[in-house]
């Protein structure tokens, strides 16, 4: 009985989602598509994070490394998702949930950075940035 409660309050919170109207901000669509990458990243850490490593210490890579694949969080223009493998100590990349990507222009739009921060977090407004964990891989998620 709970259990079909919750699932009519989620149906009707959705469906009332859409009858607001569009604007620049997420639509449910965007949530739904970030919620799926995410979970697929989640789904698919260990395997993706075994085939980087074995794809990188087949060109000279080091074992002497820990690793783990990570959701990368974008924020700047727009909000995305993806996913990043991180490399250092154990107990840093343990410690590691996330990859922060800060996008911004310098000299005008001469260039466009992107700057990849490890974090503590899957949460991109409350976190520590882990120092001494690296990336070693970006993984795009085609959608």
């Amino acid at each position: 009985m709970k259990k079909r409660l919750i699932v009519g309050l989620l149906l009707v919170c959705f469906l009332s989602l859409a009858a607001i109207p569009a604007t620049n901000a997420f639509s449910v669509g965007d949530i739904l598509k970030v919620g799926g990458i995410g979970f697929l990243v989640d789904k698919f850490a260990t395997p993706l994070n075994n085939f980087v490593n074995t794809l990188t210490f087949k060109h000279g890579g080091s074992h002497d490394y820990a690793t783990k694949v990570v959701p990368i969080v974008t924020l700047g223009s727009g909000g995305y998702i993806g996913a990043a493998q991180v490399i250092g100590p154990q107990e840093l990349v343990d410690k590691t949930q996330a990859v922060l990507q800060v996008e911004g222009n310098f000299n005008g739009k001469q260039f466009r950075v992107k700057a990849l921060i490890p974090i503590d977090s899957k949460n991109p407004v409350n976190f520590s940035r882990v120092n001494g964990v690296g990336l070693s891989a970006v993984i795009d998620v085609k959608i």
